[in-house]
């Protein structure tokens, strides 16, 4: 047992921002499985350091390149091979939580962020691609994007909302994932074979507060306003999982969306490496940590509610 399996009884899976190819095939990720690691997020960056920054991936580089493929198809072609290594891995996480967890997370071409038809598109061709119900396809926050989450929840696809910094663009995600949920019921689906998490940014946001509070001379404000932001949105996820709306479809057996609080890395080496992991644990709660803030956490972490 580590302080993973202590999270999970608190009700928060630590999902882990990561990923490589050889981190997959060399076990370490079922080794962080193991451990308790309950689920994997990616980006385009984090692809572009594993694919740029290794060796990993020369023998199928050399391959696309001879069939004449584009870098857009060489990219999602390498990317879509490691995800459905790492939700293969994930798999039986999945099973054993009854879809709570063990998703692995694949995100939409950033060009469409103002594009909801294109990130609906995309989103679709990508889930269908990888074939498996573990798998959660990244949407941003953005106005363009609030549609297509809704449209897309209501197929039955699982969407992890990423790029969420205010109040209102959380409601706004809150409100997308309850109406595509009506939208799925209406039509026939069941609820319970969906699943979602809000990706609400931390760190980031004391990064920038933290500027302007000390252009006003408010230092003692400082390292304290994400974590005020988090918990408010907190209080918002409880109250719009509450109520007669959501119980209609909590009793058709439809899931919470989850908050997973993401950018938990500190930014300020002032603060301790486990500042908004320590601060930001509570129930129906996910958090996407970097390899350093986990080791941080399995060794300096303070697990209380």
């Amino acid at each position: 047992m580590t302080e993973l399996h202590d999270l999970i009884d608190l009700g928060q899976s630590i999902w882990f921002d990561y990923i490589r190819r050889s981190f997959i095939t060399s076990g370490e990720l079922q080794a962080l499985i193991d451990q308790g690691v309950r689920g994997v997020t990616s980006n385009p960056t984090i692809f572009e350091k594993a694919i740029a920054g290794s060796t990993d991936y020369d023998t199928d580089l050399r391959r696309l390149v001879d069939d004449g493929k584009s870098v857009e198809e060489i990219y999602e072609a390498l990317a879509l091979d490691d995800i459905a290594q790492a939700a293969e891995l994930m798999r039986p996480v999945y099973d054993q939580t009854d879809g709570a967890d063990g998703y692995v997370s694949l995100e939409v071409s950033p060009t469409l962020a103002n594009d909801t038809g294109g990130t609906v598109a995309d989103a679709r061709r990508l889930f269908a691609a990888l074939g498996r119900p573990n798998v959660m396809i990244k949407v941003p926050a953005t106005p363009a994007g609030i549609p297509a989450i809704e449209t897309l929840i209501g197929e039955g696809i699982n969407v992890n909302v990423t790029l969420i910094f205010s109040l209102d663009h959380y409601q706004a995600v809150a409100e997308a994932y309850i109406a595509g949920l009506e939208k799925l019921v209406a039509a026939g689906g069941d609820p319970a074979r969906v699943a979602s998490v809000a990706s609400f940014f931390v760190s980031r946001v004391d990064t920038a507060v933290d500027r302007a509070l000390d252009e006003i001379g408010e230092g003692d404000l400082q390292g304290k306003v994400a974590i005020a932001n988090a918990k408010v949105a907190y209080a918002h996820f409880r109250e719009a999982f509450g109520g007669p709306r959501w119980e209609k479809l909590a009793t058709q057996g439809a899931r919470v969306q989850r908050p997973l609080w993401a950018s938990t890395g500190t930014k300020n080496p002032h603060y301790p490496d486990t500042l908004y992991v320590d601060s930001l644990i509570g129930p129906h709660t996910v958090n996407a940590v970097s390899s350093a803030t986990l080791w941080a956490f399995l060794g300096l972490g303070a697990v209380a509610a």
